[in-house]
């Protein structure tokens, strides 16, 4: 028997790759399930996009090798995007690497940046993606906890305190996911201190911040952020392009060239009409926000009136297209509610814990679901004994 690559005994299989298998043999089975847990866009692209991709696959070339950088025309759209939305100034001939998505980002990023035994911040709760790739490519994962109490935001005195002379990357996600909070100006400015002093690289990934947000930020708007910072974005929840997979990493001439030797060894470049689509959803007019944002607010309310039903505790301000809430007590943790709502109402929900210990005591609901969905939730949920209270 051919034995598999050490590197595989430090992780497992992605937790929604397991459990959505499960969820799946049960509706085999016959048993009606409502999936609240992924954040998939169900909501569908600008129309105007759908038909640039259409009309582009006749164009002559499309379907020759691309260039490994992306079309001069996909990079130009996303400086003009960057300098118009966050205010922050790249250059799109050398700051800017388009990506066949943002999740291949974390693992171009990774090999282009860390040895064996480097130590990397991964915020606690946070993506387990980062843990994952770091453990992949031999790093050592070090968590930093975010909390409620703290606005789920760093505690950077307390981090300095500490040895960060192994630390090279600090993996950062603002809007936060799973937790919906947002990182203000000055908060940017704190970590790209941090950085600087300390030297670590920070990267932040950045998809959620024109869902429910009425101010997105980018790190790269801070002066001097270049010089330690990178950012991953990714059309896939702003755009309802979630299955196009098309990302982006942004940052300084020196850093964007180390990941492009990476990349340019995995992959021959992306679809010429993905990246021609790309450029018009770049360029799609508030009018486009303004109405998913509309649909968001509206399944944003009935997901709160569920977690009302559940006696969980949230905030009213996150953005992102989740709510993030405390399970109540008499709960071991957010995993048992979880198997719990899905054993007795066939709604599936996510369990906080699958995103670090600092999750254990929340759970996740996607606001990826029609309305109609969420109120039959809703309906469950309601039927149910939770906590010995009906509600």
């Amino acid at each position: 028997m051919i034995q598999t690559a050490d590197r595989l005994e430090t992780v497992q299989e992605y937790y929604f790759s397991k459990k959505l298998r499960e969820v799946r043999g049960l509706m085999a089975k016959g048993r009606p399930i409502i999936n609240m847990g992924i954040g998939s866009p169900d909501l569908a692209p600008s129309e105007n996009v759908i038909r640039e991709i259409q009309n582009a696959v006749n164009d002559k070339g499309a379907h020759q090798y691309q260039s490994y950088q992306g079309l001069p025309e996909l990079r130009e759209a996303i400086a003009a995007f960057y300098d118009s939305k966050f205010d922050a100034q790249l250059n799109a001939t050398n700051e800017i690497l388009p990506l066949m998505g943002s999740k291949e980002g974390i693992m171009h990023i990774s090999m282009a940046f860390l040895n064996e035994g480097d130590e990397v911040l991964i915020p606690n709760p946070g993506y387990p993606t980062y843990t994952s790739v770091s453990k992949l490519v031999g790093a050592v994962p070090r968590y930093y906890d975010l909390t409620e109490k703290k606005g789920w935001f760093p505690d950077l005195e307390y981090l300095e305190k500490e040895d960060l002379s192994k630390v090279k990357l600090m993996w950062l996600s603002y809007p936060h996911m799973p937790t919906g909070a947002t990182a203000s100006i000055s908060q940017f400015e704190k970590l790209v201190a941090f950085a600087k002093r300390n030297d670590i690289l920070l990267i932040n990934d950045n998809p959620y911040s024109f869902v429910l947000n009425t101010n997105p930020k980018s790190i790269l708007s801070i002066d001097g952020a270049k010089e330690i910072a990178l950012e991953l974005n990714s059309l896939s929840k702003t755009f309802n392009m979630a299955g196009w997979r098309v990302g982006m990493v942004l940052g300084s001439e020196s850093h964007i060239n180390s990941i492009l030797k990476v990349k340019s060894n995995m992959d021959s470049g992306m679809f010429r009409p993905l990246q021609l689509a790309a450029v018009r959803a770049l360029q799609l007019s508030p009018d486009w926000y303004q109405s998913q944002n509309k649909h968001y607010r509206e399944r944003q309310e009935i997901v709160f009136r569920i977690m009302d039903s559940l006696n969980c505790t949230y905030q009213k301000d996150q953005v992102g297209m989740f709510v993030w809430a405390k399970i109540p007590n008499g709960y071991k943790d957010s995993y048992v509610l979880s198997d719990h709502l899905l054993d007795r109402t066939g709604v599936f929900v996510t369990p906080g814990g699958i995103f670090g210990e600092g999750g254990k005591n929340y759970i996740r609901i996607s606001l990826c679901a029609k309305p109609e969905v969420l109120k039959a939730a809703l309906g469950k949920f309601k039927q149910i004994k939770l906590n010995n209270k009906t509600v």
